[in-house]
């Protein structure tokens, strides 16, 4: 009863010459016969072909008979001719007194599990085959104590290691002594062992000791039961990555100083405009105060003197802001700049000081440049005295030049350049203080004891050269500065026409001027000078009021004007003066150098704040130019 219960296994009898002698239900559903089909049947007809060729069958009982058990799986064949996967046992039979009277044979159907089992080997090998394919990342386990125990080609080819190197030693070799020393890749497998995770981005190190950015996840793996049996760990190389954020951020910390550089520009040069106006009205003042005292009252003269001495300072000052503004009146001309540097050698030895040697080297034929000499040569002694200042026990100054091509460069426009070059060796800069040295009001010389405004002048005098200020220092070296300045295309005749006039010249008759300046205090200052200058002058708050005194009063001799007037701008003023009277000179006095297009551009201009002196020799250069076109 119980064998014949039994469905899930084929247990039947075989005689000692292997004939089935019994059969059970179970030997029925499995083979496909029934039991009369199949009693008295040898039962080598379950076997293959290929099986009986190699007399599988009879081995098959002869092993059991000898051994006492015969146990094997393989193929089988049903009644209807297809094939099942058996795991089959065979037990001899023997009587008591131990003679063999049979076989019997169990046999369980095993194609399903098979089938599972080759389905999952497949999946393995699919599986091993998708990781060692795998190059992009390094994919590898580590046992419970980090020793690595399999190796993929992408970790061959990001780590450097070959599997026979590596397998069997611990994962901490792909870290840095830093991390190594700090305990990290205990942490990571702590990490991954109480949180079943770790992911980090950190360097790591490869087999040639060169370092590279990783990307790493690091999982617990576990077994059925919830015992830890190794690591999962996967590296990725992101490099590259890691580079183009570094760039993009470099980029973007660039773009924000360039923005708040710009920012604070507009803001220096509204404020320098604004002061210029105010230093206008104190020292046009103290001027024709000072004229109108007697000479005697010595007292009251120095206290005068005292006090325009603070005024040209102050004018100074709002000139290297509108140097740093870009918006400083540069008069363009061709410079030779060994010729300037030596003619300025013994200012600048005076200025140095003896503790401090200057040294120049040019080479024959250097290129001239497009430059205001003036300007150039203020921002030579301002890198000059910032050389001295880096060496307070003394030094060596070396000034140099060479010609450079450019041809893609952010800042510079493509052509020759002629880059003028001031070394020291003091203390040099570290990287935060030399990306801070070109930013105005930025000093390290302590209070009262620098402007900060000297490189931001020279930086302004540059840009608005068409070139470029270039610094490099490093703490301990000194520091070079370096300016590039376009190459003059050709020799340029100066045009003396455009020349002032010399101190010598005046102005022999009186003229009828119309003067317009919005701001009461420097209009009040012009006029004054004007006068004392022995001229008939109408003063105008605006624009406008200047055109109806032009065409009110009739015989003006000569208009001056400011620039940044509300309502009507002092060049928008020039170009209808031009448009009703097209012969009346104009002078423009602005201490802004960018003026609109048209024929503003080509007016002559007083740079405020003036003194009288400079008002005169403006109004004589006008009168000059009158008589040559008369």
């Amino acid at each position: 009863m119980l064998v014949d219960a039994v469905t899930d296994y084929a247990i039947y009898m075989l005689d000692p010459t292997g004939i089935v002698s019994s059969w059970n239900p179970g030997a029925r559903r499995f083979k496909g016969y029934e039991e009369a089909e199949i009693i008295g049947q040898h039962f080598s007809r379950f076997y293959t072909d290929e099986d009986r060729a190699t007399e599988l069958p009879r081995r098959a009982l002869e092993t059991a008979e000898r051994e006492g058990k015969f146990e094997s799986e393989g193929w089988r064949v049903h009644k209807d001719g297809s094939r099942f996967w058996a795991f089959v046992i065979i037990d001899p039979i023997r009587d008591n007194a131990g003679k063999l009277v049979g076989f019997a044979k169990v046999t369980r159907d095993l194609t399903e599990r098979r089938e599972a089992e080759a389905e999952l080997r497949r999946n393995q090998e699919q599986f091993r085959l998708l990781v060692q394919g795998v190059t992009d990342y390094a994919i590898y386990l580590l046992n419970p104590e980090g020793l690595v125990s399999s190796w993929n080609a992408g970790a061959e080819r990001i780590k450097g290691y070959f599997p026979e190197e590596i397998i069997g030693r611990h994962f901490s070799l792909f870290y840095t002594d830093g991390d190594r020393e700090a305990g990290l890749p205990g942490v990571a497998l702590e990490t991954a062992r109480r949180e079943w995770r770790y992911e980090r981005e950190a360097q790591r190190v490869r087999k040639d000791g060169t370092t590279f950015w990783a990307h790493v996840v690091l999982d617990a793996i576990h077994d059925t039961e919830g015992a830890l049996i190794g690591f999962a760990k996967i590296t990725r190389d992101i490099t590259e990555r890691k580079t183009a954020e570094e760039k993009l951020e470099r980029t973007r910390e660039a773009l924000v100083q360039s923005q708040k550089m710009e920012a604070i520009g507009h803001l220096t040069g509204g404020v320098a405009h604004d002061f210029n106006n105010l230093l206008m009205a104190i020292q046009g003042s103290l001027e024709l105060l000072k004229r109108r005292l007697p000479v005697s009252d010595v007292q009251l003269h120095q206290f005068l003197d005292n006090a325009m001495q603070g005024a040209q300072r102050g004018a100074a000052l709002t000139q290297r802001m509108l140097a740093f503004a870009r918006r400083q009146d540069l008069t363009l001309q061709t410079v030779d700049v060994t010729e300037l540097i030596h003619g300025m050698a013994d200012l600048l030895q005076s200025s140095l000081g003896a503790g401090i040697q200057i040294e120049t080297r040019f080479s024959l034929g250097l290129p001239k440049v497009a430059a205001d000499a003036n300007q150039l040569e203020l921002a030579i002694l301002n890198l000059s005295m910032n050389a001295r200042d880096a060496m307070p026990k003394g030094g060596s100054i070396i000034i140099s030049a060479r010609e450079r091509k450019v041809t893609d460069e952010a800042g510079l426009k493509p052509g020759s350049y002629l880059c003028l070059s001031v070394k020291d060796t003091g203390v040099g800069m570290d990287e935060q203080t030399l990306r801070r040295a070109i930013e105005p009001f930025y000093t390290t010389k302590g209070v009262g004891k620098g402007t900060g405004l000297g490189l931001p002048m020279v930086l302004g005098m540059a840009e608005q050269s068409g070139g470029r200020l270039y610094l490099k220092s490093k703490p301990g070296e000194g520091t070079i500065a370096e300016i590039c300045l376009p190459v003059a295309l050709a020799e340029e005749r100066e045009d003396e026409d455009r020349q002032v006039t010399p101190a010598a010249a005046r102005v022999t008759r009186p003229l009828r001027i119309v003067s317009a300046d919005d701001d009461p205090l420097v209009a009040f200052n012009t006029l004054a000078m004007l006068e004392d200058l022995g001229h008939t002058v109408f003063s105008a708050g605006s624009g406008a009021e200047a055109l109806s005194l032009i065409s009110e009063k009739g015989g003006i001799d000569l208009l001056i004007t400011d620039q940044a007037m509300p309502g009507m701008t002092g060049s928008e003023l020039v170009a209808e003066v031009y448009r009703q009277w097209p012969n009346l000179p104009v002078i423009i006095a602005t201490g802004y150098a960018e003026l609109p297009e048209g024929p503003a551009r080509s007016v002559p201009r007083l740079a405020k704040p003036f003194f009288e002196q400079d008002l005169a020799d403006a109004i004589a250069g006008i009168a000059r130019l009158s008589d040559k076109a008369g």
